[in-house]
């Protein structure tokens, strides 16, 4: 029965690692290497990728820690609960587009700054694509650390670690004491998973870097992906070899991080003498400016999508004007929209089925997508398509997403349906109910609120698809995540702002119908009551 069940799993998963084999088997010949290594754009490209791989992991977990500690338990931590969906309906590529328009040497600050410092013309530095890559870790640091915030209040929410807290503070630790010897000890372990995937988005990520990385030469991961897409069999078996590197890079500083953890944890893990009690961080509003960010860079996507005309240094658009949007190619939006639908429809009863039947200690090679660099797994697809021959084709593009939304549904789910009371599934079965009865009209109806998140969560991931909608569409479908980063190239900045905040749309869209349907359910069970 468990296998049956993890069928749907392997179908997605299965011909990942035949196609592994074919896209990675060119880089065994030791002259690709010596190509590699010959290049004089990998070393540079190398540094910059682990710059902003590292910055971007340390500089999210900082934040998420840090307004962790401050704040839970309180008031504030609940607001940041309230907040989170939003931030997290905002896709990489359009966060990206939106940091762009805002810390660009033309972006709002400088123009908020311009009267002051009596500038012109937009002031010659350098605060995007720069050679360090600087500006994408930055990106990469406030958007994952919503991630990480979303990974902690669902850990948090337990009570044991409730209970926890409340029985150091009544021991008198206070705050600080309370999280180092008493919960980081318990939480660090459990955030590995979450922290390798931080890491590999980071090492592998394309949109982001296209928009803010440097070009001259681009981070490891667009080379990688220039080279394999290029016509020349040499290049594209150097491009093998890249991808190769970076997954081993991955291994290796996964290896190291862990390493390093573990000795943290020992550490944090000595009581120390109960001393005077810190003042209440709670009042500090550290979770203001983070939040703020966000909400910042969907204004100047707003804003540039109605601007008529706005010249540097003016604050705000000289006129306001729908024609961006009157104008505007809808076909991106209808593609992503039924594109990312039937991809979360089709998880979900795979997700269920993997959850209830399932083989639960294979939980880790269904996240395997999620903790390793996607560049090599999305080479690895294109190379199963094109055996097929199903590259460029609806049902080829629509399994390239499957990979990736299948593990982020089954990870929001895994949560609720642990801590689900048996008992009810064992009197539901005694009443002569059958295993699938017991969870069609039991379970599943009174997981109504996480499923639904989880197809909230399913859809949003599908929308962010970037490198498997080129590779397996094949350049035939385009959806406002390729268009938004297809015109940050040099594309206007109007048409890039309405593509940008199109792809916000959709997401926000998909968690609004969540919670409204949620609330639909609440209120129709407590009728029935």
């Amino acid at each position: 029965m468990a296998w049956l069940a993890a069928l749907p799993a392997l179908a997605i998963l299965g011909p990942v690692l035949p196609g592994l084999y074919w896209a990675l088997a060119p880089s065994l010949d030791l002259s690709v290497w010596r190509a590699l290594w010959s290049d004089v754009q990998w070393p540079q490209a190398l540094r910059t990728t682990l710059v902003s791989a590292g910055l971007g992991s340390v500089l999210g977990m900082a934040l998420a820690a840090g307004l962790a500690t401050a704040l839970y338990p309180g008031p504030r931590w609940l607001a940041i609960q309230r907040r989170l969906p939003l931030m997290l309906s905002v896709p990489h590529a359009a966060f990206a587009v939106g940091l762009l328009f805002l810390i660009s040497p033309s972006g709002w600050l400088a123009r908020a700054v311009a009267p002051l410092a009596g500038w012109i013309d937009p002031p010659a530095w350098t605060t995007v694509q720069d050679p360090l890559g600087l500006s994408l870790a930055l990106a990469l640091g406030l958007k994952e650390s919503w991630f990480l915030l979303w990974v902690l209040v669902a850990v948090l929410g337990e009570q044991t670690v409730h209970r926890h807290m409340v029985v150091a503070r009544s021991l008198g630790y206070n705050r600080a004491q309370t999280w180092r010897h008493v919960l980081w000890p318990q939480l660090l372990p459990r955030l590995g998973w979450p922290l390798a995937a931080v890491l590999a988005y980071g090492l592998s990520v394309v949109d982001m870097a296209v928009v803010l990385g440097p070009s001259t030469p681009p981070t490891l991961a667009v080379l990688v992906w220039q080279w394999l897409t290029d016509p020349d069999p040499a290049l594209q078996a150097q491009g093998a070899a890249a991808a190769l590197l970076l997954l081993g890079l991955f291994l290796l500083i996964a290896v190291g991080a862990r390493w390093i953890w573990h000795g943290l944890v020992r550490r944090a893990a000595y009581p120390a003498g109960v001393r005077r009690p810190a003042s209440n961080p709670s009042r500090w509003g550290l979770h203001q400016p983070l939040f703020l960010v966000g909400y910042a860079v969907v204004a100047v996507l707003l804003l540039w999508s109605l601007a008529d005309t706005w010249f540097f240094p003016a604050l705000w658009p000289d006129a306001l004007s729908l024609q961006t949007w009157m104008q505007a190619d809808w076909a991106p939006f209808g593609t992503t929209l039924w594109l990312a639908a039937a991809a979360t429809l089709l998880c979900l009863p795979a997700a269920l089925v993997w959850l209830e039947w399932g083989p639960q200690r294979y939980n880790a090679v269904l996240y395997l997508p999620l903790i390793i660099p996607s560049l090599p797994l999305v080479a690895a697809q294109y190379a199963a398509l094109l055996r097929l021959p199903a590259d460029g084709t609806a049902g080829g593009l629509l399994w390239s997403h499957l990979l990736w939304v299948l593990p982020y549904m089954v990870l929001t789910l895994i949560g609720p349906y642990r801590a689900f009371d048996r008992r009810l599934m064992t009197t539901a079965r005694a009443l002569g109910q059958s295993p699938l009865g017991a969870c069609l009209h039991v379970k599943w109806p009174m997981l109504l609120k996480p499923i639904l998140a989880a197809l909230a969560v399913g859809f949003s991931v599908s929308v962010a698809q970037y490198l498997p909608t080129l590779f397996a569409g094949g350049g035939r479908f385009a959806t406002v995540t390729t268009e938004a980063v297809a015109l940050s190239a040099g594309g206007n900045r109007r048409v890039l702002a309405a593509q940008a905040l199109l792809q916000i749309v959709l997401p926000l869209l998909g968690f609004g119908l969540a919670a409204l349907l949620s609330q639909w359910a609440g209120r129709h069970r407590r009728g029935l009551r």
